[in-house]
């Protein structure tokens, strides 16, 4: 797995209670909500990396 970079984030508190709230409703934790959200927006706007764009935190396949 990828090293995380640790990064505080300040929140107002009206958000940061929809983002719980939207975490708890999809089984996810605030953080990997925060994570999925950011990385689906960033290959939306085509601002992710190519070799990261396909890419899971679980086990990859090898293609070879």
């Amino acid at each position: 797995m990828a090293e995380r970079k640790p990064y505080l984030l300040r929140l107002d508190p009206v958000v940061f209670d929809a983002l719980q709230r939207w975490a708890g409703d999809e089984l996810r934790s605030l953080n990997a909500q925060l994570e999925f959200l950011l990385r689906q927006n960033l290959k939306d706007a085509g601002r992710l990396p190519r070799d990261a764009r396909g890419q899971s935190r679980t086990r990859t396949r090898d293609r070879s």
